[in-house]
């Protein structure tokens, strides 16, 4: 009985429904001039890391795009936790987001209080990238021609030889406590603050090796200046047709990947996420982006913000329970 509500009562319902159903013209136009000043991403490790070889290149594409900048604000420290913990408090109006990695549904596991809860303070937006990790070592202190000859001098050395990492609780981290799992070896955690010192460490010989996310590794690979001995997973990488998997290696569980993603804080308006992952995902089909992720050994999966919510839940329950297993703890 419609006819009995106030016409005035009656516009704002329409409205409002007109809004929930998005068909309402200021709710398009509000979407269509996202964005109208600079974007701000938090990139919770220092520059020159694996989630930086993937949020440059996204930022330059975006401003192309949009004509906007999105500006990348590196905040390192705890395992990209304290990142974190500062893009999950940043203002929710549309201009502020977060680059975050695996390393993210590692550090509820690790980190027994941390201030800011992943599920509940970060929305969800977009997976950008998934590259699986190598096993890197320095090739002047690891002279091992190749995996099994690798192998036989770590098990033949317990502790002596040495691995960074970006941080405790990171997957660099996880991965080589996992291959310590899998393999009954050890070898001694070296921590930094992100991927970038430790990888620039390993070049000049400071550690020995690094389980490393391939985006990061890539171009010193190719460059001679560290050595890979195993990428992880199932089959080689098609940018490393010349480096053996695990599974080949006889590790066939050994599955580590390195992944990157898009949240938002809580609050951010549902307009300004849906461009966000609009934007950002043209950004990552374009030629030049493409290029870049096949380069360094990286897929771009397209999942929709629902499937990278239940993807996160699953590696939420999956890194729970490898460093249960493995007994992991912060150094």
């Amino acid at each position: 009985m419609t006819h009995l509500i106030p016409s005035a009562q009656r516009r704002d319902f329409l409205k409002f429904m007109a809004a929930a159903s998005g068909t309402l013209p200021f709710v398009v136009q509000a979407q269509s001039n996202w964005p109208s000043k600079p974007v701000t991403m938090v990139v919770p490790f220092p520059a020159g890391g694996g989630t930086d070889a993937f949020a440059r290149p996204l930022s330059a594409q975006f401003a192309k795009l949009t004509g906007k900048q999105l500006i990348i604000d590196n905040r390192g420290g705890a395992g990209g936790t304290l990142g974190a913990g500062i893009a999950a408090k940043s203002a929710p109006d549309g201009y502020n987001y977060f680059m975050g990695a695996v390393h993210h549904t590692i550090a509820p596991s690790m980190y027994p209080k941390l201030d800011y809860d992943l599920e509940r303070d970060l929305v969800p937006l977009i997976l950008v990238a998934n590259v699986p990790q190598v096993l890197v070592v320095n090739p002047k202190k690891v002279t091992a021609a190749d995996f099994k000859s690798f192998l036989d001098v770590v098990k033949k050395n317990p502790g002596r030889l040495n691995y960074g990492s970006a941080g405790g609780g990171t997957s660099h981290h996880l991965a080589g406590e996992l291959f310590k799992l899998q393999t009954q070896t050890f070898i001694t955690h070296i921590p930094y603050r992100g991927a970038g010192p430790a990888l620039q460490d390993l070049i000049a010989g400071n550690v020995d090796m690094m389980f490393d996310g391939l985006g990061s590794s890539a171009a010193h690979i190719k460059g001679g200046r560290i050595k890979a001995l195993m990428v992880s997973g199932a089959k080689r990488n098609a940018a490393f047709p010349d480096v053996p998997c695990s599974a080949e290696l006889g590790l066939p569980d050994y599955t580590v990947s390195t992944w990157y993603g898009v949240w938002a804080p809580k609050g951010t308006p549902a307009d300004a996420q849906a461009r966000a992952i609009e934007e950002i995902r043209r950004a990552c089909l374009t030629d030049e982006a493409k290029a870049v992720w096949a380069n360094q050994g990286a897929e771009f999966p397209n999942l929709t913000s629902n499937q990278f919510e239940a993807f996160i839940k699953k590696e939420l329950t999956k890194w729970s329970q490898v460093v249960k297993a493995s007994g992991a703890k912060l150094d």
